[in-house]
């Protein structure tokens, strides 16, 4: 196989673009992309090196378009993201993995889920949004102002939404902590704890860096995305999915989840009474022992 990432590198597209990949944990051990959320990039928060090396695991992150280290791909969809799921994991010459997304990232998870059954043995799906068409959902019911204002404009004037969001990306970019604070007023008292813990403050401060040091055009993008039509149905989907989401999360509703689960043959829904959005990180080592559940180990060894 021509053309293997390494740990840290690369991978051109079909149509040219560059994208930027990160690998962790267990450089032979079962294969598992993780699709950050927005703003997000490929060094979002994750479990330590160490735990998924114990677990067997090797989590594959990258920057999707126009974040980071990846080009732009303009006017992309969500079920665009499985082209780029699919040119990374055959760089690294692997037939099957799992996949899971957190937030922004979920949707994309589920879409590969749906086009590359062949290929994803299982997805989960944390904190997901449900499509913006979705028949019988109050979309917005349960959503934080500042939510209900961005993507409501993001949906009804585009031009407005691309036009604010330049500068804020560009203030985000010099102080990522702005982000956070501007968040505060809105999060649960647990997902305040969360985010106050240095370690993942750490990282979610790194990561909003890293997602915007080149443009602001991956958070556009993603928002433009996630209120237009997606490009696949849900109940296209196959394989086993697990959707995760906290009862309390008012940037991604959780009825957002029960609707998707509900169109999905062989989804599970997991709903803690008590948890919020940013709880799903803590999640994230449980869900990962459930997708490396019968994923073999790759045939062909990294270099």
């Amino acid at each position: 196989m021509q053309n293997l990432v390494r740990a840290v590198d690369q991978v051109r597209t079909a149509d040219g673009r560059w994208l930027r990949v990160e690998c962790s944990g267990d450089p032979r051990g079962r294969p598992v992309f993780l699709l950050h959320g927005m703003p997000g990039s490929r060094v979002g928060p994750r479990p330590r090196s160490m735990f998924l090396y114990h677990r067997g695991a090797r989590l594959i992150s990258f920057d999707r378009p126009g974040y980071g280290g990846s080009d732009r791909r303009a006017g992309r969809r969500i079920v665009d993201g499985v082209e780029d799921v699919a040119v990374v994991a055959d760089a690294l010459g692997l037939d099957r993995f799992a996949v899971v997304g957190r937030s922004a990232g979920a949707p994309h998870a589920l879409a590969c889920a749906a086009r590359l059954p062949h290929r994803v043995t299982r997805a989960a799906a944390l904190v997901t949004l449900a499509p913006r068409d979705a028949v019988g959902l109050d979309w917005f019911a349960g959503m934080a102002p500042s939510n209900v204002r961005e993507f409501r404009t993001a949906f009804t004037d585009p031009q407005r939404f691309v036009a604010g969001l330049i500068p804020r990306s560009a203030a985000i970019r010099s102080d990522p902590a702005r982000l956070l604070d501007e968040l505060r007023g809105e999060l649960t008292d647990d997902d305040r704890v969360i985010v106050s813990d240095n370690g993942i403050r750490s990282m979610l401060l790194r990561n909003y860096h890293e997602a915007l040091r080149t443009s602001p055009y991956g958070w556009i993008d993603d928002a433009l995305a996630l209120t237009s039509p997606w490009g696949f149905e849900p109940g296209e989907i196959r394989v086993p999915v697990l959707f995760w989401h906290g009862a309390k999360d008012v940037f991604s509703p959780a009825a957002h989840s029960s609707w998707l689960a509900a169109r999905i043959p062989r989804a599970t829904a997991v709903l803690e009474p008590a948890a919020a959005h940013f709880a799903a990180l803590r999640a994230l080592p449980t869900i990962l022992s459930w997708l490396l559940t019968d994923l073999p180990r790759p045939s062909t060894p990294p270099v």
